[in-house]
């Protein structure tokens, strides 16, 4: 069976950089994470991710759904009303998600 090198320098050719291409970053992971779990709003984002900054977290949310990742939905209501769900794409990228929560947890000392 052959596989496809893991080199940095093949470029998006690479599986892990074209999916770190996708979630790569300080808080994608954690917006995947967030949206899986019910925090599918802008306000309740930041509230979930206090630390990301609106402008960061704006940005993080247009790349994912650049990358088909996430759905946003915008609601003709007064105050206007946005949602952003998973992606059957997105889905797909939980049990990585997962992985990493789990390393994290059995890591944290």
């Amino acid at each position: 069976m052959k596989t496809e090198p893991l080199t940095p320098d093949n470029g998006e050719s690479c599986p892990v950089t074209r999916c770190l291409s996708v979630i790569g970053g300080k808080w994608k992971p954690v917006i995947l994470f967030s949206v899986a779990h019910g925090v599918n709003r802008f306000g309740a984002m930041r509230r979930a991710i206090p630390a990301v900054t609106k402008q960061m977290l704006t940005q993080q949310l247009r790349e994912l759904e650049a990358d088909g990742v996430l759905h946003r939905e915008i609601f003709a209501e007064i105050p206007p009303r946005v949602e952003y769900s998973l992606t059957e794409k997105g889905r797909t990228l939980l049990p990585v998600i997962e992985a990493m929560r789990a390393w994290g947890s059995e890591n944290a000392a």
